[in-house]
């Protein structure tokens, strides 16, 4: 049974496809419509993020140097996963409610809004990449082949927040206050995943109990790309956990998503 969900779901955007990137161009473009730089503010923004990050972190604070990388970059490669990932969740929570006369017509595949929301934010996600790159290079840190598999964690993180994605969606048509409580949950976990902290800092028995994060996995993972090297088989067990709370996450979003949809048209 889900098996066969799957397989036509995939069907469905081999079918849409051409929908689906038109429609994630377009989400992007109005962005900055009107605006006169454009798709250029795709890189000025996270470019003045890391540069105030870098600027009050090791200028003010002295932060020292994460092993031999310098902190800004360790920073940087944490928060390029997370950003994508909650500006996905946090766009997508209000994407059925925005689009509601696409989705009183009865022929419009609804399903696939979270979908391009996921598209347009790996567009954006793409940018702040390059940014992680160039500093990279900047900082004289050579990449190795173990730098590709940000791509697996890449794949892990859309899959994570699709299904995530698809719940908070469906949720919101009917209690409203699911943007805001996505919001405060986003935030609890933006401080609570490792990101501008070591999480070796931490007493044993207290990282053991945030590494139930699903997404330290992610933020460790991309650090492991880009910094340390580590191939991504080396953490068996941790991947195990992580799948399975992602394939979890599908099945109950793509369930509720599914369940609620007949009753879209009605509550908007």
């Amino acid at each position: 049974m889900v098996f066969k969900g799957f397989i036509k779901f995939s069907r469905l955007l081999i079918h849409h496809r051409y929908l689906i990137w038109t429609m994630a161009k377009r989400e992007i473009a109005a962005q900055y419509v009107g605006s006169f730089l454009g798709f250029v503010w795709t890189f000025i923004k996270p470019l003045v993020m890391i540069c105030v990050f870098w600027f009050v972190f090791s200028v003010g604070f002295k932060s020292m140097p994460m092993g031999d990388v310098p902190f800004v970059v360790w920073l940087a490669a944490g928060l390029a996963p997370w950003f994508c990932f909650a500006d996905i969740v946090t766009s997508s929570t209000f994407v059925v409610v925005g689009n509601s006369h696409l989705v009183k017509k009865t022929l419009f595949p609804s399903q696939i809004l979270p979908v391009i929301k996921l598209l347009s934010g790996l567009i954006t996600h793409a940018v702040f990449l390059s940014i992680l790159l160039g500093l990279l290079i900047f900082q004289g840190i050579s990449l190795s082949l173990y730098s590709l598999q940000f791509i697996y964690y890449l794949c892990c993180f859309s899959l994570l927040a699709l299904g995530i994605s698809w719940m908070v969606a469906s949720l919101n048509v009917f209690v409203r206050d699911t943007g805001q409580i996505v919001v405060v949950i986003l935030q609890v976990g933006f401080w609570g995943t490792p990101i501008f902290w070591d999480i070796k800092m931490m007493p044993s028995d207290v990282q053991f109990w945030l590494k139930f994060n699903p997404f330290y996995y992610v933020v460790q993972g991309y650090r492991e790309s880009f910094l340390n090297f580590v191939p991504f088989w080396h953490h068996g067990l941790y991947t195990v956990y992580f799948w399975t709370v992602t394939l979890l996450a599908l099945l109950v979003g793509a369930y509720v998503f599914r369940k609620l949809k007949p009753q879209f048209a009605d509550v908007l």
